[in-house]
């Protein structure tokens, strides 16, 4: 089993409070579904970004990363989902 550092908490840590600051953007967007102001092409290179981060930690093992940015494109995937679904509308 392999052992828990101080650089895998560090990473968690970082990875957790990045994740958590898209909870309120998130939030905001499913009770307003306002979605004008975000920008399609910054989300849609963000989400891939966030799927690449999270292939690359799991081919180096690299379990906070993967453990971070799971959730991290779960949220940033909704508010593009939403973005997506209001092309033409706004």
């Amino acid at each position: 089993m392999a052992s828990f550092s101080f650089v895998d908490a560090l990473g968690l840590i970082a990875g957790a409070l990045t994740t958590v600051s898209f909870v309120p953007q998130v939030v905001k967007t499913l009770r307003t579904g306002h979605t004008r102001d975000i920008s399609l092409v910054m989300w849609l290179l963000f989400c891939t970004g966030v799927a690449l981060w999270t292939i690359y930690g799991v081919l180096i093992a690299a379990w906070p990363i993967v453990l971070t940015n799971v959730p991290t494109l779960g949220l940033a995937g909704t508010i593009l989902v939403v973005k997506l679904s209001n092309r033409g509308k706004e």
